[in-house]
């Protein structure tokens, strides 16, 4: 089994201690987006998590406290974007993440630090050439430190129009992510990174760009030793990658702020669940109601050689 930790917040930069909590009792309980009263208990024992995926715009949280993870394989996605506080309200100076960046490709090896620059768009301050140049410059400063960038282009989801409102962005035009898709490749084929897109229509292969798998099987693989059989995430878009995992994380709780964010639906709802939050809960940013079900969440193992089985 696959955790993905997570896409629906940054548990890294705003929850370290309840994930790591979590990981201490092994086990964690998860609400169903679609039906909050069904409740998952998902088994976090080693022996039960074939890999964790972090999703992190933040690592810092975490990066002193990576030893506690000694029992299980992991990498992390980084998003490393261009965008100041306008846009990335709550985040730290982009040196301070570099700093991070650095640190972590130290703790854990450029292989298991997958750099995202996404989601792209553009308006008068961030131009094609803002883009250009921003990138040649992260690109430059983290060279050595992963092996490659995943890009992707903004897709204007109905709940967060009003957030980018003011930002005077859109869809970014066929023909702009072409060329700009086009620019990025050039660049990163100067610094030695291979690069790919998540969940983009378009082909973008001529210029050297693969279509990207974030919970990759291929690195998977590489960090277990042996080839993983996973299918297709079914609950992700036609055009996503990815291989099937276990999200543990809650919509509505990411601290960062980003305009453009789809895990959160207004800042009070975040205001309002971050008040809930306790470290020591099996739920994040919740508790369990009487009207709540629990059920266990069945665990199916990667490894070919071993039989799925269920965890109390």
């Amino acid at each position: 089994m696959i955790i993905s930790a997570s896409r629906r917040t940054d548990l890294p930069a705003c929850y370290s201690d309840w994930f790591l909590n979590r990981v201490r009792e092994r086990y964690v309980l998860v609400r169903n987006p679609m039906n909050p009263h069904s409740v998952s208990r998902v088994d976090l024992s080693p022996d039960a998590v074939d890999c964790i995926v972090f999703w992190t715009k933040n690592p810092t949280p975490m990066l002193d406290k990576l030893d506690a993870l000694k029992d299980y394989p992991f990498y992390f996605q980084f998003t490393l974007t261009p965008y100041e506080n306008d846009v990335e309200t709550n985040l730290p100076p982009k040196f301070r993440l570099v700093e991070a960046f650095h640190r972590l490709a130290e703790r854990i090896g450029p292989e298991r630090v997958i750099w995202r620059y996404d989601p792209i768009f553009l308006n008068g301050r961030y131009s094609f050439t803002f883009h250009e140049e921003f990138f040649a410059r992260l690109a430059e400063q983290l060279k050595g430190c992963t092996e490659k960038c995943t890009i992707s282009f903004l897709d204007v989801y109905p709940k967060i129009k009003r957030q980018l409102a003011q930002l005077e962005t859109g869809e970014v035009s066929t023909q702009q992510q072409r060329a700009l898709a086009k620019r990025l490749a050039e660049i990163a084929t100067q610094y030695g990174l291979k690069i790919d897109v998540c969940s983009e229509e378009g082909d973008f292969s001529e210029f050297g760009i693969s279509r990207a798998h974030c919970i990759d099987p291929a690195l998977i693989s590489r960090l277990l030793g042996f080839p993983v059989k996973a299918g297709k995430d079914k609950n992700q878009r036609p055009e996503c990658g990815c291989i099937a995992s276990v999200d543990i994380g809650a919509y509505d709780t990411c601290r960062n702020g980003c305009r453009y964010c789809y895990a959160n639906h207004s800042l009070e709802a975040v205001r309002r669940n971050s008040a809930s939050y306790n470290p020591l809960s099996p739920l994040l940013c919740s508790r369990l109601c009487p009207e709540d079900t629990v059920r266990n969440r069945k665990a199916e193992s990667l490894n070919p050689n071993q039989l799925s089985f269920f965890r109390p």
